[in-house]
């Protein structure tokens, strides 16, 4: 009986915990459209203060990121910077009320194989203005480290994650927020991906902790600059786009994103596996959001050190993520 009472009491309280749960969600817009990308994603309240925590994507490659919560009032969001292994963001919102109500990291719990979990996230877009987003239930099927692809490369994290039974991989998902049926923190919806082993697409969250670095270190101001920028120094013979074999689409707008419109036969770009239509997203892990800001980080890096270079590939509607190492020394101007 005692068993039957807490169920009972635990299934009577969760209208509640959920309703909780969804003020402190956010409906996050930008960039989207090309080949058909969808504009949205899900973000959730960190602070009192407006922090918010998505995960990183093209939508956030935008010159206005709108943010729009709960009680559907909209914001502007600044991007503060994001960890590209993590594949997180930290945004901040400027609101009047300085008590917003959010998830309070500290309070984060871990969850264990068969616990029950609500997901919480702008599904298909279907929350605007201040309708709340979408919820579903599910369990932790297992806790294990990622082994997952997107498109024919894998994944750049492969740390600890809580497989769902839940269908949390659809647009507009990715950011969501994983908790118990007591409202506690457990983890972030991650995007679209599939298992490496079997090609089987995968319902996944990253657990808080392993993010609570990563998110204190933006917050401080010490991530990765967003802007691409290094010391104000030129080199003699700086790196050139031209030298790597990549021509980006026309720098028509004030922060055009930086698109490849053209990779260069036999050329190191070439021999990386860059493409045409790939966005170049970190370089040397910091965070490139638009032509001139790439134009500006190269010409001011080493010739004679590795160059690390992130992409985002669309290939049928999944991010395909490609780390690689371009050998700066071989190259010539």
């Amino acid at each position: 009986m005692g068993l039957i009472c807490c169920a009972a009491t635990a299934a009577a309280a969760l209208p509640e915990v959920i309703r909780e749960s969804q003020s402190k969600m956010v409906k996050i817009y930008g960039a989207g459209g090309f080949r058909g990308l969808e504009a949205y994603q899900t973000g959730f309240l960190i602070s009192a203060e407006g922090h918010i925590l998505p995960v990183w994507t093209y939508v956030l490659d935008a010159d206005y990121v709108p943010a729009t919560l709960d009680d559907g009032s909209k914001f502007e969001a600044k991007l503060l910077g994001a960890d590209p292994k993590l594949e997180i963001a930290v945004l901040k919102i400027e609101s009047k009320d300085k008590q917003l109500p959010h998830f309070d990291l500290a309070q984060a719990v871990t969850a264990a194989v068969g616990q029950r979990v609500l997901a919480f996230s702008n599904l298909y877009g279907v929350a605007v203005g201040d309708e709340p987003v979408s919820v579903q239930r599910g369990v932790v099927s297992s806790v294990t480290n990622l082994e997952a692809r997107r498109g024919g490369y894998d994944t750049i994290y492969n740390g600890p994650v809580y497989v769902l039974d839940a269908m949390t991989n659809n647009p507009g998902a990715p950011g969501g927020a994983l908790t118990n049926w007591r409202g506690e923190l457990l983890g972030l919806l991650g995007k679209e991906l599939r298992n490496s082993r079997n090609n089987i697409w995968l319902n996944y969250a990253l657990p808080i902790n392993v993010l609570n670095e990563a998110i204190e270190r933006i917050k401080a101001g010490k991530a990765p600059p967003v802007s691409g920028d290094r010391p104000n120094r030129r080199l003699p013979n700086p790196l050139t786009l031209k030298s790597l074999g990549i021509v980006l689409v026309p720098n028509v707008l004030e922060r055009t994103p930086p698109f490849i419109d053209e990779v260069r036969a036999d050329s190191p770009a070439a021999k990386a596996g860059l493409k045409p239509d790939d966005l170049i997203l970190f370089v040397d892990e910091q965070l490139v959001q638009s032509c001139q800001a790439l134009n500006r980080f190269l010409d001011r890096i080493e010739l004679d050190a590795p160059l690390k270079v992130i992409v985002m590939r669309e290939e049928q509607r999944v991010q395909t993520l490609l780390e690689f190492t371009l050998q700066v020394s071989s190259m010539t101007p």
